[in-house]
Protein backbone atom coordinates (compact mmCIF):
# COMPACT_ATOMS: atom_id res chain seq x y z
CA UNK A 1 0.00 0.00 0.00
CA UNK A 2 1.31 3.46 -1.19
CA UNK A 3 2.13 6.18 1.87
CA UNK A 4 -0.20 8.60 0.35
CA UNK A 5 -3.27 5.36 0.72
CA UNK A 6 -1.66 4.89 4.18
CA UNK A 7 -2.31 8.50 5.47
CA UNK A 8 -5.72 8.65 3.77
CA UNK A 9 -6.60 5.40 6.17
CA UNK A 10 -4.94 7.20 9.24
CA UNK A 11 -7.08 10.34 8.50
CA UNK A 12 -9.99 8.36 7.75
CA UNK A 13 -9.45 6.53 11.52
CA UNK A 14 -8.44 9.53 13.31
CA UNK A 15 -12.15 11.08 11.73
CA UNK A 16 -13.65 8.10 12.94
CA UNK A 17 -12.61 8.41 16.23
CA UNK A 18 -13.31 11.38 17.06
CA UNK A 19 -17.08 11.20 15.52
CA UNK A 20 -17.24 8.00 17.88
CA UNK A 21 -15.87 10.39 20.51
CA UNK A 22 -18.18 13.19 20.33
CA UNK A 23 -21.27 11.09 19.65
CA UNK A 24 -20.15 9.48 22.91
CA UNK A 25 -19.52 12.93 24.88
CA UNK A 26 -23.13 14.09 23.72
CA UNK A 27 -24.74 10.74 24.77
CA UNK A 28 -23.03 11.68 28.20
CA UNK A 29 -24.25 15.16 28.36
CA UNK A 30 -27.78 14.25 27.23
CA UNK A 31 -27.99 11.48 30.15
CA UNK A 32 -26.43 13.78 32.39
CA UNK A 33 -29.29 16.36 31.60
CA UNK A 34 -32.26 13.64 32.20
CA UNK A 35 -30.49 13.27 35.36
CA UNK A 36 -30.99 16.36 36.37
CA UNK A 37 -34.17 17.13 34.86
CA UNK A 38 -35.06 13.56 37.00
CA UNK A 39 -33.37 15.38 40.03
CA UNK A 40 -35.53 17.95 39.96
CA UNK A 41 -38.69 16.63 39.92
CA UNK A 42 -37.90 13.96 42.56
CA UNK A 43 -36.74 17.33 44.55
CA UNK A 44 -40.05 19.10 43.82
CA UNK A 45 -42.26 16.27 44.66
CA UNK A 46 -40.58 15.20 48.25
CA UNK A 47 -40.30 18.98 49.08
CA UNK A 48 -44.53 19.05 48.61
CA UNK A 49 -44.68 15.43 50.60
CA UNK A 50 -42.82 17.16 53.69
CA UNK A 51 -45.54 19.63 53.48
CA UNK A 52 -47.89 17.32 55.33
CA UNK A 53 -45.73 16.34 58.28
CA UNK A 54 -46.87 18.20 61.50
CA UNK A 55 -49.03 18.65 64.10
CA UNK A 56 -51.81 20.61 61.90
CA UNK A 57 -53.07 16.90 60.60
CA UNK A 58 -52.82 18.06 56.77
CA UNK A 59 -53.23 15.50 54.55
CA UNK A 60 -51.86 15.79 50.69
CA UNK A 61 -55.61 16.75 49.36
CA UNK A 62 -55.41 19.38 51.49
CA UNK A 63 -51.96 20.76 50.85
CA UNK A 64 -53.26 20.63 47.14
CA UNK A 65 -56.55 22.61 47.91
CA UNK A 66 -54.35 25.23 49.34
CA UNK A 67 -51.88 25.96 46.34
CA UNK A 68 -54.80 25.88 43.75
CA UNK A 69 -56.47 28.56 46.34
CA UNK A 70 -53.31 30.51 46.42
CA UNK A 71 -52.68 29.97 42.67
CA UNK A 72 -56.11 31.54 42.00
CA UNK A 73 -56.37 33.74 44.31
CA UNK A 74 -59.31 32.67 46.41
CA UNK A 75 -59.60 32.54 49.90
CA UNK A 76 -62.00 29.42 51.77
CA UNK A 77 -64.89 30.90 53.47
CA UNK A 78 -65.28 27.45 55.60
CA UNK A 79 -63.09 27.69 58.70
CA UNK A 80 -61.92 24.62 58.47
CA UNK A 81 -60.66 25.29 55.21
CA UNK A 82 -59.10 28.48 55.72
CA UNK A 83 -56.96 26.98 59.20
CA UNK A 84 -55.25 24.67 56.26
CA UNK A 85 -54.69 27.19 54.08
CA UNK A 86 -53.05 29.06 56.92
CA UNK A 87 -50.57 26.40 57.65
CA UNK A 88 -50.06 25.69 54.52
CA UNK A 89 -49.29 28.38 53.06
CA UNK A 90 -48.18 30.93 55.90
CA UNK A 91 -46.20 28.06 57.77
CA UNK A 92 -45.21 25.61 56.08
CA UNK A 93 -44.63 26.46 52.74
CA UNK A 94 -41.98 29.42 53.96
CA UNK A 95 -40.37 26.49 55.89
CA UNK A 96 -40.04 24.21 53.06
CA UNK A 97 -39.08 27.28 50.89
CA UNK A 98 -36.12 28.17 53.27
CA UNK A 99 -34.90 24.66 53.11
CA UNK A 100 -34.96 23.88 50.06
CA UNK A 101 -33.44 27.19 48.54
CA UNK A 102 -30.81 27.66 51.56
CA UNK A 103 -29.56 23.86 51.40
CA UNK A 104 -29.43 24.81 47.33
CA UNK A 105 -27.26 27.82 48.53
CA UNK A 106 -24.95 25.91 50.76
CA UNK A 107 -24.29 23.17 48.42
CA UNK A 108 -23.25 25.58 45.75
CA UNK A 109 -20.68 27.48 47.83
CA UNK A 110 -19.40 23.66 49.18
CA UNK A 111 -19.54 23.05 45.04
CA UNK A 112 -16.98 26.25 44.64
CA UNK A 113 -15.00 26.04 47.58
CA UNK A 114 -14.05 22.94 46.67
CA UNK A 115 -12.91 23.26 43.38
CA UNK A 116 -11.53 26.74 43.54
CA UNK A 117 -9.34 25.76 46.70
CA UNK A 118 -8.80 21.96 44.97
CA UNK A 119 -9.60 20.62 48.26
CA UNK A 120 -12.82 17.86 48.73
CA UNK A 121 -12.82 18.78 52.24
CA UNK A 122 -13.66 22.22 52.15
CA UNK A 123 -16.92 23.82 53.12
CA UNK A 124 -17.92 27.24 54.26
CA UNK A 125 -18.18 24.95 57.71
CA UNK A 126 -15.04 24.03 57.92
CA UNK A 127 -13.36 26.96 56.52
CA UNK A 128 -14.66 28.72 59.36
CA UNK A 129 -16.61 30.96 57.31
CA UNK A 130 -20.17 29.99 58.46
CA UNK A 131 -19.25 30.18 62.47
CA UNK A 132 -17.98 33.68 61.41
CA UNK A 133 -20.97 34.90 59.68
CA UNK A 134 -23.08 33.09 62.28
CA UNK A 135 -20.84 35.26 64.93
CA UNK A 136 -22.18 38.57 63.04
CA UNK A 137 -25.71 37.90 62.74
CA UNK A 138 -25.63 37.63 66.26
CA UNK A 139 -23.69 40.46 67.04
CA UNK A 140 -25.98 42.12 65.16
CA UNK A 141 -29.03 40.80 66.81
CA UNK A 142 -27.38 41.42 69.82
CA UNK A 143 -26.79 45.35 68.88
CA UNK A 144 -30.39 46.49 67.34
CA UNK A 145 -32.69 44.45 69.80
CA UNK A 146 -30.66 46.14 72.41
CA UNK A 147 -31.88 49.82 70.42
CA UNK A 148 -35.03 48.30 70.23
CA UNK A 149 -34.92 47.91 66.33
CA UNK A 150 -36.36 45.55 63.79
CA UNK A 151 -33.61 43.00 63.48
CA UNK A 152 -34.67 41.53 60.16
CA UNK A 153 -32.23 43.23 57.36
CA UNK A 154 -29.61 43.83 60.73
CA UNK A 155 -28.86 39.85 60.77
CA UNK A 156 -28.50 39.97 57.21
CA UNK A 157 -25.79 43.06 57.12
CA UNK A 158 -24.30 41.47 60.08
CA UNK A 159 -23.65 38.23 58.56
CA UNK A 160 -22.48 39.57 55.54
CA UNK A 161 -20.43 41.71 56.28
CA UNK A 162 -18.69 39.19 58.81
CA UNK A 163 -18.65 36.78 56.70
CA UNK A 164 -16.66 38.80 53.75
CA UNK A 165 -14.57 40.66 56.12
CA UNK A 166 -13.12 36.98 57.71
CA UNK A 167 -13.19 35.52 54.10
CA UNK A 168 -10.95 38.11 52.77
CA UNK A 169 -8.48 37.74 55.71
CA UNK A 170 -8.27 34.16 55.68
CA UNK A 171 -7.70 33.74 52.32
CA UNK A 172 -5.65 36.36 52.22
CA UNK A 173 -3.49 35.16 54.44
CA UNK A 174 -3.89 31.86 52.88
CA UNK A 175 -2.11 33.08 49.72
CA UNK A 176 0.53 35.36 50.93
CA UNK A 177 1.74 33.02 53.06
CA UNK A 178 1.35 29.99 50.42
CA UNK A 179 -0.62 27.74 52.86
CA UNK A 180 -1.44 24.22 51.96
CA UNK A 181 -5.06 23.20 51.25
CA UNK A 182 -4.60 21.01 54.75
CA UNK A 183 -3.47 23.96 56.46
CA UNK A 184 -5.98 25.88 55.18
CA UNK A 185 -8.83 23.30 56.76
CA UNK A 186 -6.45 23.17 60.14
CA UNK A 187 -7.04 27.34 59.98
CA UNK A 188 -10.69 26.90 59.68
CA UNK A 189 -10.99 24.58 62.00
CA UNK A 190 -9.62 26.53 64.96
CA UNK A 191 -10.97 29.61 63.76
CA UNK A 192 -14.32 27.93 63.90
CA UNK A 193 -14.05 27.35 67.47
CA UNK A 194 -12.76 30.67 68.02
CA UNK A 195 -16.23 32.19 66.51
CA UNK A 196 -18.30 29.29 67.96
CA UNK A 197 -16.63 30.47 71.42
CA UNK A 198 -17.50 34.23 70.68
CA UNK A 199 -21.33 33.53 69.71
CA UNK A 200 -21.37 31.09 72.97
CA UNK A 201 -20.12 34.56 74.61
CA UNK A 202 -22.86 36.84 73.90
CA UNK A 203 -25.05 34.58 75.33
CA UNK A 204 -23.68 36.00 78.66
CA UNK A 205 -24.79 39.71 78.00
CA UNK A 206 -28.15 38.85 76.54
CA UNK A 207 -31.10 39.27 77.72
CA UNK A 208 -33.92 36.28 77.55
CA UNK A 209 -35.16 37.13 74.56
CA UNK A 210 -31.70 37.87 72.34
CA UNK A 211 -30.52 35.06 73.77
CA UNK A 212 -33.00 32.33 72.50
CA UNK A 213 -32.66 34.18 69.12
CA UNK A 214 -28.08 33.46 69.37
CA UNK A 215 -29.21 29.91 70.25
CA UNK A 216 -31.31 29.47 67.47
CA UNK A 217 -27.46 30.09 65.37
CA UNK A 218 -25.71 27.43 67.40
CA UNK A 219 -28.79 24.54 66.76
CA UNK A 220 -29.65 26.02 63.06
CA UNK A 221 -33.52 25.93 62.47
CA UNK A 222 -35.44 26.44 59.77
CA UNK A 223 -38.44 26.98 62.47
CA UNK A 224 -40.19 30.35 62.07
CA UNK A 225 -38.89 30.91 58.36
CA UNK A 226 -41.28 33.51 56.45
CA UNK A 227 -41.90 34.70 53.10
CA UNK A 228 -39.76 37.55 52.81
CA UNK A 229 -36.35 35.11 53.52
CA UNK A 230 -37.48 32.85 50.66
CA UNK A 231 -38.05 35.59 48.64
CA UNK A 232 -34.50 36.84 49.55
CA UNK A 233 -32.88 33.44 48.91
CA UNK A 234 -34.89 32.88 45.82
CA UNK A 235 -33.81 36.60 44.00
CA UNK A 236 -30.45 35.65 44.87
CA UNK A 237 -30.08 32.57 43.63
CA UNK A 238 -31.51 33.30 40.44
CA UNK A 239 -29.04 35.92 40.46
CA UNK A 240 -26.26 33.38 41.09
CA UNK A 241 -26.84 30.46 39.49
CA UNK A 242 -26.51 31.77 35.88
CA UNK A 243 -23.49 33.41 36.96
CA UNK A 244 -21.69 30.19 38.25
CA UNK A 245 -22.80 28.33 35.51
CA UNK A 246 -21.30 30.90 33.21
CA UNK A 247 -18.07 30.27 34.97
CA UNK A 248 -18.13 27.06 35.53
CA UNK A 249 -15.30 26.14 32.49
CA UNK A 250 -13.17 28.24 34.40
CA UNK A 251 -14.18 25.92 37.81
CA UNK A 252 -13.13 23.14 35.38
CA UNK A 253 -9.76 24.33 34.63
CA UNK A 254 -8.53 25.88 37.69
CA UNK A 255 -10.08 22.21 39.35
CA UNK A 256 -8.55 19.77 37.43
CA UNK A 257 -5.53 21.52 35.52
CA UNK A 258 -4.47 23.57 38.31
CA UNK A 259 -3.54 27.63 38.46
CA UNK A 260 -0.64 27.41 35.67
CA UNK A 261 -2.49 25.50 32.71
CA UNK A 262 -5.73 27.48 34.18
CA UNK A 263 -3.56 30.47 32.93
CA UNK A 264 -2.45 28.93 29.67
CA UNK A 265 -5.92 28.39 28.61
CA UNK A 266 -6.43 32.07 28.73
CA UNK A 267 -8.50 31.74 32.29
CA UNK A 268 -7.73 35.24 34.41
CA UNK A 269 -7.07 32.65 37.58
CA UNK A 270 -7.03 35.64 40.46
CA UNK A 271 -10.14 37.55 39.04
CA UNK A 272 -12.41 34.22 38.80
CA UNK A 273 -10.98 32.91 42.03
CA UNK A 274 -12.24 36.32 44.20
CA UNK A 275 -15.45 36.46 42.55
CA UNK A 276 -16.46 33.29 42.88
CA UNK A 277 -15.63 33.37 46.53
CA UNK A 278 -17.16 36.72 47.48
CA UNK A 279 -20.42 34.74 45.29
CA UNK A 280 -19.79 31.97 47.80
CA UNK A 281 -19.46 33.84 50.74
CA UNK A 282 -22.38 35.48 50.15
CA UNK A 283 -24.74 33.01 49.37
CA UNK A 284 -23.19 31.52 52.63
CA UNK A 285 -23.95 34.64 54.78
CA UNK A 286 -27.51 35.42 53.62
CA UNK A 287 -28.27 31.56 54.21
CA UNK A 288 -26.89 31.45 57.86
CA UNK A 289 -28.57 34.73 58.84
CA UNK A 290 -31.81 33.14 57.83
CA UNK A 291 -30.81 29.47 59.16
CA UNK A 292 -28.42 29.60 61.56
CA UNK A 293 -25.11 27.15 61.51
CA UNK A 294 -25.85 24.72 58.76
CA UNK A 295 -22.83 22.66 58.63
CA UNK A 296 -22.13 19.62 56.72
CA UNK A 297 -24.88 20.64 53.89
CA UNK A 298 -22.28 22.36 52.03
CA UNK A 299 -19.86 19.63 52.50
CA UNK A 300 -21.72 16.21 52.01
CA UNK A 301 -24.54 17.62 49.08
CA UNK A 302 -21.01 18.21 46.74
CA UNK A 303 -19.58 14.77 47.73
CA UNK A 304 -22.90 12.86 46.60
CA UNK A 305 -23.69 14.60 43.55
CA UNK A 306 -20.45 14.12 42.38
CA UNK A 307 -20.71 10.81 43.23
CA UNK A 308 -23.50 10.77 40.95
CA UNK A 309 -22.88 12.84 38.08
CA UNK A 310 -19.39 13.36 37.84
CA UNK A 311 -16.90 16.08 38.28
CA UNK A 312 -17.68 18.27 35.30
CA UNK A 313 -18.65 21.75 37.26
CA UNK A 314 -21.28 22.45 34.48
CA UNK A 315 -23.53 19.84 35.95
CA UNK A 316 -22.20 19.45 39.19
CA UNK A 317 -23.20 22.85 40.37
CA UNK A 318 -26.82 22.40 39.61
CA UNK A 319 -27.16 18.87 40.78
CA UNK A 320 -24.98 20.01 44.01
CA UNK A 321 -28.03 22.82 44.53
CA UNK A 322 -30.79 20.13 44.15
CA UNK A 323 -28.81 17.74 46.62
CA UNK A 324 -27.98 19.95 48.93
CA UNK A 325 -32.23 21.36 48.53
CA UNK A 326 -33.29 18.10 49.01
CA UNK A 327 -30.11 17.10 51.56
CA UNK A 328 -31.97 19.89 54.18
CA UNK A 329 -35.53 19.60 53.40
CA UNK A 330 -35.38 15.60 54.69
CA UNK A 331 -33.47 16.60 57.84
CA UNK A 332 -36.37 19.19 58.58
CA UNK A 333 -38.66 16.94 57.95
CA UNK A 334 -36.58 14.22 59.97
CA UNK A 335 -36.59 16.97 62.60
CA UNK A 336 -40.43 16.82 63.07
CA UNK A 337 -40.76 13.22 62.88
CA UNK A 338 -38.25 11.29 65.05
CA UNK A 339 -39.34 12.91 68.60
CA UNK A 340 -42.45 14.25 67.71
CA UNK A 341 -44.46 16.32 68.94
CA UNK A 342 -40.95 17.94 69.41
CA UNK A 343 -38.95 19.62 66.71
CA UNK A 344 -35.00 18.50 66.35
CA UNK A 345 -33.16 21.53 64.50
CA UNK A 346 -32.69 20.46 60.79
CA UNK A 347 -28.88 21.60 61.84
CA UNK A 348 -28.39 18.96 64.57
CA UNK A 349 -29.98 16.14 62.17
CA UNK A 350 -27.71 17.47 59.66
CA UNK A 351 -24.81 17.28 61.85
CA UNK A 352 -25.60 13.61 63.22
CA UNK A 353 -25.41 12.74 59.57
CA UNK A 354 -22.50 15.05 58.47
CA UNK A 355 -20.26 14.06 60.78
CA UNK A 356 -19.57 10.68 59.98
CA UNK A 357 -19.40 11.34 56.49
CA UNK A 358 -16.75 14.07 57.14
CA UNK A 359 -14.69 11.65 59.38
CA UNK A 360 -14.81 9.05 56.33
CA UNK A 361 -13.30 11.63 54.16
CA UNK A 362 -10.27 12.21 56.22
CA UNK A 363 -9.72 8.80 56.49
CA UNK A 364 -10.27 7.55 53.18
CA UNK A 365 -7.31 11.03 52.58
CA UNK A 366 -4.97 10.03 55.32
CA UNK A 367 -2.06 9.43 53.16
CA UNK A 368 -2.38 13.58 52.69
CA UNK A 369 -1.93 14.17 56.17
CA UNK A 370 0.90 11.82 56.62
Amino acid sequence: MSATALDDAETATIAEIERGLSTAGRRRGLGKVLVLTGSLVVTLVVTLLTLQIGAGGVTAPAVVDALVARATGTVPADAQELRLFTTVWELRMPRAGLALLGGAALAIAGVLFQGLLRNPLVSPFTLGIAPAAAFGAALALLFVQGQGASSGGALVVGALVSGLLYAAVVLGLAGVKRMQPTTLILLGIALTQLFTALTAGLQYIANEETLAAIVRWTWGTVNGAVWYQVTTLAVLLVVVVPYVQWRSAAVNAIAFAGDDAARSLGVPVGRVRVELIVVAVLVTAVTISFTGIIGFVGLVGPHIARLVIGADHRFLLPFSALVGGLLLVVADAVGRVVLAPAVVPAGIVDALVGAPVFLYLILARKRSFG
